[in-house]
């Protein structure tokens, strides 16, 4: 029987809603056999994953995901196999806390100038558990005060370009990201690479600017994608010879339809990134 490797997941260390501790043992129950927690430009999750993981025989990957500013658009890359004590990575990724605090009071600021209650802010705060701050916890916060029915319908209605609560990005360049990655003994990943909408021009052009930086992989599998999107995905990676990974991106079990250890295979003709790993 093959193993299930999941390489993308999120607990309360960003905006996830299990904490790592309850991710890993989530997963083990779900039959996945290698499991990655990548968090939102943050590694304190990391200690408390591993020590559970290791109890309970779960083969654990630590993992981050980095926000990046790419011809203006925003995109994410996956660290898988990271050293967790790296200062190039540190000092990286406590910038970009730094920029998600600034956003977080300017997206407070918007929302309640367009009508919604001045105690917006704090809210998101509170289920931030005084953690990382993301815009994922304004969405459910807008939920609890009934301002939408769903974290999906914040986002459409009030946090996406266009919208009152949207504030542009301004995160690491592509190239500093993948370099922070490599410098910490992992390896780097486009994460969820369907969702961006890019052309096909696009994203074989931010293919070709991942690679040039160092980028090894790209997610073919993930709960991001439809079928039909694993299989191009698949073709990307063979044509510009890059490693496949695969993860769900989950959250936690409010959205119901990516759960964990229900990842179909890579496509036939894939590298999965794990296949010269001393474990696999």
């Amino acid at each position: 029987m093959n193993k299930q490797y999941d390489l993308h997941a999120h607990s309360t260390a960003s905006d996830g809603v299990l904490s790592p501790a309850e991710l890993m043992r989530r997963a083990a129950q779900a039959g996945v056999g290698a499991m990655a927690l990548t968090d939102h430009d943050t590694l304190t999750g990391l200690a408390e994953a591993y020590d559970v993981a290791h109890q309970i025989g779960i083969e654990f990957v630590p993992g981050v995901e980095i926000s990046v500013t790419w011809e203006k658009r925003t995109v994410h890359i996956v660290g898988l196999g990271i050293d967790p004590e790296s200062q190039m990575l540190q000092k990286g990724l406590a910038q970009l806390r730094e920029f998600r605090v600034w956003r977080a009071e300017e997206i407070a600021r918007r929302l309640v100038k367009a009508g919604v209650e001045d105690n917006i802010l704090k809210r998101a705060y509170a289920l931030s558990n005084g953690r990382l701050i993301s815009r994922t916890h304004f969405a459910r916060a807008l939920v609890e005060l009934g301002r939408a029915e769903s974290v999906s319908q914040v986002f459409k209605k009030f946090l996406v370009s266009g919208k009152p609560g949207h504030v542009s990005g301004q995160w690491a360049a592509l190239e500093d990201a993948v370099h922070w990655i490599i410098e910490a003994g992992g390896q780097a990943v486009i994460a969820h690479p369907a969702r961006y909408q890019l052309k096909r021009a696009q994203l074989h052009a931010l293919i070709r600017a991942f690679i040039a930086a160092g980028g090894c992989a790209i997610e073919v599998v993930s709960g991001s994608h439809s079928r039909d999107d694993y299989f191009t995905m698949a073709r990307h990676a063979r044509d510009f010879g890059l490693l496949a990974s695969i993860g769900s991106d989950y959250h936690g079990p409010e959205n119901a339809h990516i759960k964990l250890g229900r990842l179909p295979d890579l496509p036939p003709g894939c590298q999965p990134i794990w296949h010269d790993w001393a474990s696999a």
